[in-house]
């Protein structure tokens, strides 16, 4: 990542940031907290932009990446440094915004072609469930299709260009078909969105059909074959663009580690991981072209 990435990145948070707080002063009520009011050396658009280089850059750990990187090359960019201990406070502080960065200005726009699939979000290692406390009552045991975990579930819509249209953070536990969360993710969602067996329901494709989606996946060995068009069959084989999207989380832009201290750290880390893989000058994504009712091309 060059110089011009992190300045366009710190650019936009910084425009975010204004409306952001100019809008949540304007509707605040009651009286503020003079305390509240004392702005740290460090802006939130300097910590958002630190959060998104640190994913970018792939550094694997926080604390050598804001203590030999941030504060011995880019001090001169960054000159309201704190030490690290207080940079973790202060990214906890900056997880709405974060979040509403990405929600207004950071998402892609539906296409008609959606691909829509979930993933794990380890909290630790399944032999020490047991003494694990972070998430304690918050995380969940379930069942993915390399076997079982205990964390929490991201539920991802992509278009075809590999841009993120919605996603949702959820317990282990909570299956896929879930109706009430599919409807919530669906919202600004039309055309066709394509998924594996797993969100395979009835009252599910209903739901999205009256909505103007139509649902298309594969079938399970013991259902009735059906006929299926030529364009949906291609565009089925093309669902691991989603998978290779996930892949990209969470390699490359490392939205799961076992080595978060408090919930507000995992949630920061994660907008900042879906934020950083918004700023990748390559995602993974298909090209199509429809040439008549009968021929469809596509691009890898």
């Amino acid at each position: 990542m060059n110089e011009d990435k992190i300045t366009e990145i710190f650019f936009l948070a910084d425009e975010f940031c204004q409306i952001f707080n100019q809008t949540l002063s304007q509707r605040s009520i009651g009286k503020t907290d003079k305390r509240s009011l004392r702005k740290p050396s460090l802006s939130e658009s300097e910590i958002i932009a630190i959060l998104i280089a640190f994913h970018l850059l792939q550094h694997r750990n926080l604390k050598h990446f804001y203590t030999q990187f941030i504060a011995v090359h880019k001090k001169g960019d960054f000159p309201g440094l704190v030490s690290y201990n207080r940079f973790v406070e202060l990214s906890q502080r900056v997880v709405i915004p974060l979040t509403m960065f990405l929600h207004t200005m950071r998402l892609g726009a539906c296409t008609g072609i959606s691909f829509v699939d979930s993933s794990p979000l380890l909290a630790c290692n399944n032999r020490r469930i047991h003494s694990h406390k972070v998430f304690k009552g918050i995380a969940e045991r379930g069942k993915s299709s390399t076997g079982w975990f205990y964390g929490f579930k991201l539920h991802l819509i992509i278009n075809d260009r590999g841009e993120i249209l919605n996603f949702s953070i959820t317990k282990g536990n909570t299956s896929d078909k879930n109706k009430d969360l599919i409807m919530k993710l669906v919202k600004d969602i039309f055309g066709k969105m394509y998924g594996d067996k797993g969100y395979i329901s009835q009252p599910l494709f209903d739901a999205l059909f009256e909505k103007g989606i139509h649902l298309v996946t594969k079938i399970k060995s013991n259902m009735k074959n059906i006929l299926m068009p030529l364009k949906d069959k291609v565009l089925l084989r093309k669902r691991a663009v989603i998978e290779s999207a996930l892949d990209i989380l969470k390699n490359v832009c490392q939205i799961e580690h076992s080595r978060h201290r408090s919930f507000n750290n995992f949630i920061a880390n994660l907008m900042a991981g879906l934020l950083a893989y918004s700023f990748l000058d390559k995602r993974p994504s298909i090209a199509v072209q429809t040439q008549n009712s009968n021929q469809l091309t596509l691009w890898r």
